[in-house]
């Protein structure tokens, strides 16, 4: 089964019928969510609570132990005060449904679990600056070092060995590479994973090993406003891509991902960085790599959204978000060079935490 059929496509008024009868939850209002791979709903109930919906894809509701896990880690994140969502359980006191339903094209079997709402705005919708990024990378750090002391009989199911996602895999790039073709930053895709190859992969024994959430975005941080103009983070969601892999390549995908929605996108290291290092500080060889592990992730964005809009046309926009403001600011980063990016975000760091002991009484 291709990617493309494993994507559930249930109708809202299937949604309904699942949530009365696994949950026993009336429906006053529900609307779709996007996604890449599975199909989510915002529902608000008769008695006025708010809950997410998740419809796992047919391919990873076969991997149930995987999901278990994930649903496990954001308890166990809950239980150590981070604002992520938690599990509901069904009418049979499980976190995890297996549903056959058939949208339309034969029945198939889903995994299913309802999720607590967590209100916000997502952080991609609010003007960047130097005090929230700070709040990020000091978040993905304080998570990582959380979901590092994490216990479960299954944690090895974490390994994730062939995930496309993880930044242990940047090699496994290259099958996919030609969907780049024509397109100019194709040939800085296939430098970088060169460079991975000859300059990241011997240093992986000198990274400290954790557990990622693995996609620590803009769209997966939600946040209220706090004083006059500044906000906090109010949610971690969508922890889909977790994976065992190393602390800094958290750091290495918050910092990409906070380039985004920048409008000065090569300065956003610099406070990430400095909100990173006040929970865990790099050493030598998670910082030398810092600069290629974040051209990697750029990598992972561009050439997997060409790849998924091949499969869903339909959902190009939202599939290519990322990918054209990443085109530019791949190509910049390029441009600039590893030493003066690097230099620039330590001085950065440097510049805001000098700023911050200037304020602070």
């Amino acid at each position: 089964m291709s990617v493309k059929d494993s994507k559930p496509n249930l109708t809202q008024s299937q949604a309904e019928e699942l949530l009365g009868r696994v949950f026993g939850l009336t429906v006053t209002q529900m609307k779709s969510l996007p996604s890449y791979d599975d199909q989510n709903f915002h529902i608000r109930v008769s008695e006025g609570s708010e809950y997410v919906l998740k419809v796992m894809n047919s391919v990873d509701s076969k991997n149930s132990t995987l999901l278990e896990l994930q649903t496990h880690a954001m308890s166990f994140l809950r239980q150590h005060g981070l604002p992520v969502p938690t599990a509901v359980p069904t009418l049979d006191r499980q976190l995890l449904s297996l549903e056959a339903i058939d949208t339309g094209s034969g029945s198939e079997v889903y995994l299913v679990r309802l999720l607590t709402y967590l209100s916000g705005t997502t952080l991609a919708k609010v003007p960047s600056s130097p005090q929230i990024l700070y709040q990020v990378g000091k978040m993905a750090a304080k998570m990582d070092e959380i979901l590092q002391k994490m216990e479960h009989p299954n944690i090895d199911a974490l390994q994730r060995e062939n995930f496309i996602w993880n930044l242990s895999n940047i090699p496994l790039l290259e099958k996919y590479v030609p969907v780049m073709d024509g397109d100019p930053v194709q040939q800085i895709v296939k430098d970088v994973i060169r460079l991975y190859k000859s300059q990241v992969l011997p240093k992986l024994g000198s990274f400290r090993k954790c557990i990622n959430h693995g996609d620590f975005n803009d769209h997966n941080i939600l946040v209220k406003p706090d004083g006059p103009a500044g906000y906090k983070i109010s949610g971690i969601i969508d922890f889909g891509d977790m994976s065992s892999g190393y602390y800094v390549f958290e750091l290495s995908i918050t910092i990409m991902y906070m380039m985004i929605e920048s409008p000065n996108p090569v300065d956003v290291g610099g406070p990430v960085l400095a909100g990173w290092e006040s929970v865990f500080p790099l050493n030598g060889a998670e910082r030398d790599s810092l600069y290629l592990l974040v051209l990697c992730r750029f990598c992972q964005s561009l050439v997997l959204a060409r790849h998924a809009c091949a499969l869903y046309p339909e959902n190009e926009e939202y599939l290519m978000t990322t990918a054209k403001t990443g085109i530019k600011i791949i190509s910049k980063l390029w441009e600039l060079g590893k030493e003066q990016v690097e230099s620039h975000w330590v001085e950065g760091a440097r510049k805001y935490l000098n700023q911050q002991s200037d304020v602070l009484p």
